[in-house]
């Protein structure tokens, strides 16, 4: 099954986070990383006052329902040392289930697709860059939502 995973870090070496989360997903059981999209400095969203993020999405296969690698991403984010104190906090690294190829999840630990996807330039910018064909739940494709943003800059890329 295919999924989309945003990640974000705006703690300590934010690169390295990302490129350590990317290392840790390679990991999990069954799973292949497909494709990955550049990393974007992004604006903090909701707590403004914090660093800039790295963004980046990555398309995955993977045999897991959605509760499970959910659960799996979330133990990298312990594994990593995240802590979840502030909501919209600042933190070293964040997973977030965004789209898959499967129905509509709304359960307590996952909602698929993400209930924010389509409110944050943050990860549509970087979705669209490496699928911009993929339907978004209101019907438009990816490259078609994607605007471009002031606060979303490329900053580079890292290698899957």
């Amino acid at each position: 099954m295919r999924y989309f995973v945003g990640l974000g870090s705006n703690l300590g070496q934010r690169a390295v986070n990302l490129a350590q989360a990317l290392v840790h997903l390679s990991r999990l059981s069954g799973l292949r990383l497909r494709r990955a999209s550049s990393v974007y400095d992004t604006e903090p969203v909701g707590i403004t006052d914090q660093p800039r993020f790295f963004n980046m999405v990555v398309e995955i296969d993977t045999e897991a329902v959605p509760e499970k690698l959910m659960a799996d991403l979330l133990a990298i984010e312990r594994a990593m040392g995240r802590t979840r104190d502030v909501r919209w906090g600042p933190r070293l690294i964040d997973l977030d289930l965004l789209l898959w190829d499967g129905p509509l999840v709304v359960g307590a630990e996952v909602q698929l697709p993400h209930p924010r996807l389509l409110e944050r330039p943050f990860v549509l910018i970087p979705l669209a860059e490496i699928a911009p064909d993929v339907l978004l739940p209101d019907g438009r494709q990816a490259a078609e939502a994607a605007s471009s943003d002031p606060s979303v800059v490329p900053a580079g890329s890292l290698s899957v």
